[in-house]
């Protein structure tokens, strides 16, 4: 019986490389991949051989007969997925590698320390550079710690890998280190070949309607963020003493949310959740949680395995509200969802072909306006000029994040990237792009991967060329201890990670919020 990729997959694309019959697609050179929800596994080719299973990161793939009333739906995604004759034949375009090896006296700084950072640097020390990685907080790994949600401990067992990489030998790890701040991109630049940032893209965007100033509207962004213990969000406040809330946008954040407000606290209480936000959640009145799209479920943003996580949480019902048209994936499993019998304590209520037109209330929210949609030919939403008002007391809005601009370099500030070309920095000669900051929010954790394989390839040829300029005498290090005393390397975070792990035998860790309480631990990690 053939293996089958589950909801877990991070798209890494490791078990691509070692799968000996080419049975998992789309690949990372195959059209496809970039926008891919997940990988799949064909069943007509693979031999059950397990090489994949060896190597995945999360514990996505099972073998067949270990599949779960929860997961055997993944069987006939896999299946489906090679029916589709998009999915047939693959033309792979050839991969342009540097020889390996040829980088051994390349010095390259990386800006960040989430997925994207950590696959290019994985990339470059295998070919023997010499790597600098530079983060603004005192923990790394980014989108994984900060973004994904605590009830999803199979996604971020990917830091396993993020971590042999920060371990190697020839990578320094500079934490509690802001570039624009402490250093500066001239001298980072100075130091090394080439710089490759790798910031992602932490900003939200707004929805440009009269009300979203109010008290109670907040964006899922900083939502996520607070409930996962980023130290920015530590002190902030979300009033959860409503019956309902509304959250706005269609893609996996805003299904994350909707999800955390209504999931069993004894449940979330056994996940790395952070303890003010289970606190907050324990005290919730929250008992319902609109999420709006303004599309119908086929074209909503959220990927399959988000969807059908929904179908897990216990004691909550699924609704559906709007015409429910088409027979794609996603609409059957909306169908199957809301046809289950209702005796929850809350629901979620997934609203189709609806728009937020206006928030409003006194000083605070009360409630919203609505606009109601319908889909044109070529699928956009159309406004028909419909209104209807929902009463309701919080608003979260979740429409896309939005990276900021850095400090000496170019910015695209409609599509709010770096402008790139293969990876490198239009204008700015040794500077590279990875990741959210260099694409978009587009892919999942794994799509970063080939991106940041990518960008690599761009910079090793302008090394292998000559064109970039040999920096100054290693003395970055120097550079760090005077201007930053209180940077922590790889042992500190180690001495972080333990302490978290330590405290908490019925939780995956209980995450340290406060930067103090953080360089204190990894103080005392250093001394023992």
């Amino acid at each position: 019986m053939a293996h089958v990729v589950t909801q877990s997959c991070c798209n890494d694309a490791t078990c691509v490389s070692v799968c000996p019959v080419n049975c998992i697609h789309p690949a990372p050179d195959e059209p496809g991949y970039g926008t891919a929800e997940m990988l799949h596994i064909d069943p007509a080719t693979c031999i059950d051989c397990g090489a994949c299973v060896d190597v995945c990161p999360v514990d996505a793939i099972k073998a067949g007969y270990e599949l779960t009333p929860e997961t055997v739906r993944y069987r006939e995604i896999n299946a489906r997925y090679f029916s589709d004759p998009r999915h047939r034949d693959y033309a792979p375009e050839p991969v342009d590698r540097a020889r390996a090896g040829v980088a051994a006296r390349l010095r390259v700084a990386i800006v960040g320390s989430g997925p994207s950072a950590c696959y290019a640097a994985e990339d470059l020390l295998t070919r023997g550079a010499e790597v600098t990685m530079v983060e603004r907080l005192l923990t790394p790994w980014g989108l994984v710690r900060f973004g994904v949600a605590p009830d999803h401990p199979h996604t971020k067992q990917v830091t396993r890998l993020f971590t042999r990489t920060a371990a190697r030998e020839r990578l320094t790890l500079h934490l509690g280190v802001e570039v624009g701040k402490d250093i500066t991109h001239e001298e980072l630049l100075a130091h090394h070949h080439g710089v490759i940032y790798a910031v992602g893209a932490a900003g939200d965007r707004k929805l440009g309607v009269a009300g979203e100033d109010l008290a109670g509207c907040h964006s899922a962004t900083g939502f996520v963020a607070w409930y996962n213990g980023h130290p920015d969000f530590r002190h902030a406040r979300f009033d959860l003493s409503g019956r309902r809330a509304v959250v706005v946008g269609n893609g996996n954040v805003a299904l994350d949310v909707a999800r955390i407000l209504v999931s069993d606290v004894d449940t979330l209480a056994r996940t790395d959740i952070a303890d003010h936000a289970l606190e907050a959640l324990a005290g919730s009145g929250i008992e319902e949680v609109v999420v709006l799209g303004r599309r119908g479920p086929e074209q909503a943003a959220y990927t399959t395995p988000e969807l059908l996580a929904l179908g897990d949480l216990s004691d909550v019902d699924i609704v559906a509200e709007g015409p429910l048209e088409g027979s794609g994936l996603k609409v059957e499993i909306v169908r199957e969802l809301a046809s289950r019998p209702r005796r929850g304590k809350r629901r979620i209520v997934l609203r189709y072909l609806a728009s937020l037109v206006e928030i409003f209330g006194e000083g605070r929210v009360t409630g919203i306006r609505l606009g109601r949609n319908e889909l044109t030919g070529s699928g956009a939403a159309r406004d028909t000029g419909e209104r209807e008002v929902l009463d309701c007391e919080l608003v979260l809005t979740s429409i896309g994040y939005r990276a900021d601009p850095l400090p000496g370099l170019p910015f695209d500030h409609a599509r709010a990237i770096l402008p790139t070309e293969s990876g490198r920095v239009v204008g700015a000669p040794g500077v590279y792009a990875t990741g959210w900051i260099k694409r978009g929010p587009s892919g999942v954790i794994g799509t970063n991967r080939k991106c940041a394989e990518d960008t690599v390839s761009s910079l090793l040829r302008d090394f292998e060329s000559e064109s970039l300029p040999e920096p100054a005498a290693d003395a970055f290090d120097a550079l760090i201890r005077a201007r930053r005393p209180d940077a922590i390397g790889f042992s500190g975070w180690k001495a972080i990670d333990r302490l978290e792990r330590g405290s908490a035998p019925d939780r995956p860790r209980r995450k340290l919020v406060d930067p103090a309480e953080q360089l204190a631990a990894a103080r005392a990690g250093d001394l023992r």
